[in-house]
């Protein structure tokens, strides 16, 4: 007894204390550029005053990554710790067994009641105890839940009439809170929005937020340097500026939220709006207002929900020994380079928000710089849950940095990014790129999975010490050749380390070899299919 009371007395609060509950908290969409505790040009606006709080009393992570900057891949990555070619969701038509969600069936193993609340996105049954799910992306009103019953996943479906997507979730949650957990179980909930995820239709109780306040625009929202990109985003000669990337204005003649606000949200819009009389640079003003303010008020949806739940976890007792983290899915494009959605590797969508409190082992008011990725956040939960890591998840847990706010020995120096959907719904091509604190390094490879529908594959390189708005590509700048080759070198090794080897779609890989080296045949190649893919998108427009 004396012996293990000693053993005891050397460890810390939390690993002598039982396991923490554990509540995961996900926005879709949420940037940390519309995060308050995120110093940002929409700082002063404070949408979210109770996730500053929290916040507040935790630990601020701001290097904080997703692997793969769309909604279903992120999640799978988070469900399993493992990259998407190894989880095999490398797209938003991927999904996850039951047998292979290894964060719930761990928790479950280790005594934990799980519960998944909100959006799923991932096709198959979720495998926690209780699940009250949207189906696919879901609605935002009237909105429908797949829950567990009689029929077989995914036919028990239950209705919140006349409810926005961000009061029947918070509603939802509080309800298993009271009349479903088991007091004698620590509890792992994942509580989910689909809020702020395109098309934003806020509840109309926020339509007057910010009806007569002027969202400050970001920098680039007109225009963006020509050191800016390379052939892969502007084309040989800038040709595929109007073709890579959707916009807020209507530089993208195929899809641009000036367009699309008119048809979905008129009331946002002055009367007499056309499209077709304006300039590019008076719709972008117009679309950009409307963009920023739908957003914002799903935002301020969220966290006036979790002001809801996090009163209930203090008014019984739960808020302190819950170890409470909060994130979105991936980061998202609010304007900056006159780009929507996300998908791009880089910052504004690659970046996460991910706040972690848990006063009895993480100090508050920090804040870390140190390098995360998503496939780590599962393996921090279990973690503090006292689970072994089992063999083959290849993220790690970051528990010693939130309480200590230092990284330990050997902890990652770079992060890995890859997009695969190339060319799809938001014309992002195929890209990959390897990132430091210090710099960011990207190759556009621009091809589909059977190596085919070729864009300009080219490559970027940015110091973000000096660049931190990713705005001069230095490659070919030989100040940075060095830098260059090593990073180079460095992303080749990731590739092998994670096994991101080419195995997994050949065609593809034999143009991502082909293009690596990038020497002047490569970039004479390159600006032959950048003449090609401009005469094959004008086409398509012309026909349409």
């Amino acid at each position: 007894m004396l012996t293990i009371a000693f053993m005891l007395v050397g460890l810390s609060p939390s690993m002598a204390a039982d396991p923490p509950n554990i509540l995961f908290i996900m926005s879709d969409d949420h940037t940390a550029q519309a995060v308050g505790a995120y110093a940002t040009l929409l700082k002063d606006l404070d949408p979210t005053p109770t996730i500053d709080s929290l916040a507040a009393d935790g630990i601020v992570f701001e290097n904080a990554f997703c692997t793969n900057a769309i909604c279903t891949p992120s999640r799978a990555c988070i469900l399993t710790g493992k990259y998407n070619h190894v989880n095999g969701v490398v797209d938003l038509v991927g999904r996850i067994e039951p047998k292979d969600q290894t964060l719930p069936l761990l928790m479950r193993e280790a005594g934990y009641q799980t519960a998944m609340i909100g959006k799923w996105h991932l096709k198959a049954e979720p495998n926690f105890d209780y699940y009250k799910v949207l189906p696919g992306q879901g609605k935002y009103y009237n909105t429908e839940f797949r829950v567990q019953g009689d029929k077989p996943w995914p036919k028990n479906v239950v209705a919140h009439k006349g409810e926005h997507s961000s009061d029947a979730i918070t509603d939802s949650t509080l309800n298993w809170f009271k009349t479903k957990r088991d007091k004698t179980k620590p509890f792992f909930v994942c509580h989910q929005y689909k809020a702020p995820h395109d098309y934003f239709e806020n509840a109309p109780r926020y339509q007057s937020y910010l009806k007569n306040t002027k969202i400050p625009e970001p920098a680039t929202l007109y225009d963006t340097p020509n050191t800016w990109g390379s052939i892969a985003t502007r084309g040989h000669q800038d040709e595929l500026l109007a073709h890579i990337g959707t916009s807020i204005g209507k530089r993208n003649p195929r899809r641009s939220y000036a367009v699309d606000l008119y048809d979905r949200f008129p009331e946002e819009l002055p009367s007499g709006y056309n499209v077709n009389e304006l300039s590019e640079e008076e719709t972008t003003r117009y679309a950009y207002q409307a963009y920023l303010k739908k957003y914002l008020r799903c935002v301020k949806g969220v966290d006036d929900n979790l002001s809801r739940l996090f009163h209930y976890l203090k008014a019984h007792d739960l808020y302190d020994n819950t170890l409470i983290i909060y994130t979105g899915d991936q980061g998202f494009w609010l304007g900056e380079k006159d780009f929507q959605d996300k998908r791009w590797a880089y910052d504004e969508s690659q970046r996460m928000p991910f706040i972690v409190r848990y006063p009895e082992a993480i100090p508050a008011g920090q804040r870390s710089d140190a390098l995360v990725e998503n496939i780590d956040y599962p393996v921090l939960m279990l973690d503090y849950a006292g689970i072994e890591i089992p063999e083959g998840i290849q993220g790690r847990s970051f528990r010693s940095v939130c309480e200590t706010g230092k990284e330990p020995a050997g902890w990652k120096q770079g992060v890995y990014y890859r997009y695969w959907m190339h060319m799809a719904h938001h014309d992002n091509p195929g890209e990959m790129a390897y990132r430091t604190k210090t710099y960011k390094l990207i190759y556009f490879y621009g091809c589909d999975y059977e190596g085919a529908n070729q864009t300009p594959p080219g490559w970027e390189l940015y110091d973000l010490v000096r660049d931190p708005d990713e705005l001069v590509n230095v490659y070919d700048d030989p100040v940075y050749a060095k830098v260059r080759d090593d990073l180079k070198e460095a992303f080749a090794k990731k590739r092998k380390d994670i096994g991101d080897d080419g195995s997994h779609f050949p065609k593809c890989e034999a143009v991502v070899q082909e293009f690596w080296d990038y020497d002047e045949a490569d970039r004479a190649k390159a600006i032959n299919l950048s003449r090609k893919f401009r005469l094959q998108r004008e086409a398509f427009l012309n026909r349409k």
